[in-house]
């Protein structure tokens, strides 16, 4: 799950929000340029000089050209999970991600033409598709890793300031991001903050966690792009809650 958001996000405090829409500023300078040039032909320089600000400052937040065609928002993964965990333990983990996943498309409607564009360009470059689908592969990884993490918290109470997004002195309630050492690798990753090397297998989520976050991850992919092909027929919202809904009844047969 990739998501792309706009640079009116919710949350965080002032200096976080701008941050966050230089960011936005630069990736969208940088899809808007490799739709229209491609993206062989969009230098930093060209980046930076359209969103304002520095080539010193455009690396500030991408460690490469490639990485702001791919990277749009590398903090709104880590913002799902940790609202995610931070859902009333009452809700189950479909419910509390949809919730989750919503707060942060709240502004869908306003990217479309962003989102297409995206679209169109890593479509158009392989090796730009490659390193999304390994960007996307990482942020499920540390979804799964969440989901089980709230499992956890659920059947031992003495794991609920996790799950409620307490216990900062704990490192386990800060998600970690599972970020490969290959082209999907991304800037804003903490190998510190991973698991120690022997708690690996202990902190392997199991088989529902990785299905609930790749099927998340397609319901995101399938909300944004049946919305983007009838925009004025549907919200994304609406789109989006049927989405959801068809999950949480388990994809019965449509009636015919």
């Amino acid at each position: 799950m990739h998501i792309m958001t706009g640079k009116d996000a919710a949350g965080g405090g002032l200096r976080e929000r701008k941050k966050r829409a230089t960011r936005a500023a630069l990736a969208e300078a940088a899809v808007r340029l490799a739709a229209e040039h491609g993206a062989d032909q969009v230098t930093v320089e060209a980046i930076s000089a359209a969103a304002g600000v520095s080539v010193r400052t455009f690396f500030n937040y991408f460690d490469s050209r490639d990485d702001a065609f791919v990277v749009v928002d590398a903090d709104a993964s880590e913002r799902v999970r940790r609202a995610f965990l931070a859902a009333p333990p009452e809700l189950p983990p479909l419910e509390a991600l949809r919730e989750a996943l919503a707060a942060e498309l709240r502004e869908a409607e306003r990217q479309h033409e962003l989102w297409s564009l995206h679209a169109r360009v890593l479509r158009s470059d392989p090796h730009l598709l490659v390193r999304n689908l390994g960007a996307q592969m990482a942020d499920e990884s540390g979804l799964a890793e969440a989901i089980a993490r709230r499992i956890r918290a659920g059947d031992d109470p003495d794991d609920d300031a996790v799950a409620s997004g307490g216990g900062a002195a704990d490192p386990e309630a800060v998600p970690y991001r599972d970020q490969p050492d290959t082209a999907g690798a991304r800037p804003g990753s903490h190998p510190e903050t991973a698991p120690p090397e022997g708690d690996a297998d202990r902190a392997a989520p199991g088989l529902y966690p990785r299905l609930l976050a790749a099927v998340a991850g397609t319901a995101v992919r399938v909300s944004v792009q049946h919305w983007c092909e009838r925009p004025d027929e549907l919200s994304f919202a609406d789109v989006f809650r049927e989405v959801f809904d068809l999950l949480a009844a388990g994809l019965p047969a449509p009636a015919r």
